[in-house]
């Protein structure tokens, strides 16, 4: 992963609608939600939803299926994984880790 591919999937996750959307979809796992479930869960406009839905595919962070008249949302989790890696990726690289116990205390 390159630095401008996490920005931009970082940047589609500031967003409150968005993480929520995010959220739910990776609490779904495997089999994802359709879109009318979602829209339901989170109680916002369709046409919100929708717009929301397409920067967070554009990112990559989400994928679309049509199952017959229904579209299944589902967190790509491949993508979260590697955004996560580059995130934690080198961790400390600079200096030892912090003790769980300076963790805790912070």
């Amino acid at each position: 992963m390159n630095i401008e591919t996490a920005a931009s999937q970082m940047e589609a996750l500031g967003n409150p609608t968005r993480l929520a959307i995010y959220r739910n979809l990776v609490r779904a796992g495997g089999n994802g939600l359709p879109v009318g479930k979602l829209q339901l869960k989170l109680d916002i406009p369709a046409s919100t939803l929708s717009h929301h839905l397409k920067k967070l595919m554009d990112v990559a962070l989400v994928t679309q299926e049509r199952q017959a008249t229904t579209l299944i949302c589902r967190a790509n989790y491949p993508a979260m994984n590697a955004l996560i890696g580059y995130l934690a990726d080198e961790c400390c690289a600079d200096s030892a880790c912090a003790s769980d116990a300076d963790v805790a205390a912070a």
